[in-house]
């Protein structure tokens, strides 16, 4: 097993679980296995715990057990932690307000590390937590959190993460802003205008709500190539463009 590896114990404190739930867990086959170790210890890594942090955000988000089944065993086999805490994200993204209170020693046990004052501000600024009256409470995203830890470890400057979040809000809320308008305008507008029944016009309202995860993974999904054509880029390519870099 590479990286990290825990006991049942300290994997159900990372992802802030009782033991009893992580066993009903694996019972059910939703996590797979632990490696045994010497005395026949069951060590867990960093793929059970980016799993179990994805079972958590989907029994919010109000899937049945069946239905995360379904969720997980669509899944690449080979899966890992960083994949896994990218789907959790995309999956709490969903609903707008997933910020939990946490207190700094509960953020230091799911981050899995001490946190210094100037992590704490780092991952203030990529939005995985948020500063509260009280000077050791936080509103935590529990879909952020896990890949802004990551991210402490890379050597980006704290103006740098912060221009980057108002580049990537400036961009997506005009993308949602445009994407409502055009939903709007050819699809809401015309069915109103037709004179619906109200069961036929609550029922419209449901199916609405359902595409909204579908665009989001879409736009993910999206961003994500695009982001990679860049990266594929010849990093002097530009250079001699107006304003290029």
């Amino acid at each position: 097993m590479d990286g990290p590896r825990w006991t049942v114990e300290e994997l159900a404190g990372r992802a802030g679980v009782t033991v009893r739930t992580l066993r009903f867990y694996g019972a059910k086959g939703l996590l797979p296995p632990p490696v045994l170790g010497a005395r026949r210890v069951g060590w867990y890594g960093g793929e059970h715990l980016g799993r179990l942090e994805l079972i958590e955000e989907l029994r919010r988000q109000g899937l049945t057990l069946a239905a995360i089944e379904r969720y997980l065993a669509q899944l690449p086999q080979d899966v890992g932690a960083l994949d896994l805490a990218i789907h959790r994200a995309l999956v709490a993204s969903w609903t707008p307000e997933s910020a939990e209170e946490a207190s700094r020693e509960q953020v230091e046990q799911r981050a899995g590390r001490a946190l210094s004052d100037a992590d704490l501000d780092s991952l203030a600024a990529m939005g995985a937590l948020h500063r509260t009256g009280e000077p050791d409470v936080f509103k935590v995203d529990p879909g952020l959190l896990p890949l802004g830890v990551r991210v402490l470890d890379v050597p980006i400057p704290l103006e740098t993460l912060l221009a980057a979040r108002a580049v990537v809000r400036l961009h997506s809320r005009a993308t949602a802003h445009d994407l409502h308008r055009l939903f709007r305008d050819t699809v809401w507008r015309p069915y109103r205008e037709s004179g619906p029944e109200p069961a036929e016009l609550e029922r419209m309202r449901e199916l609405t709500d359902r595409i909204q995860p579908m665009v989001v993974q879409a736009l993910v999904t999206a961003f994500q190539r695009s982001l990679a054509e860049e990266l594929a880029r010849p990093r002097d390519e530009g250079a001699g463009r107006p304003g290029g870099q």
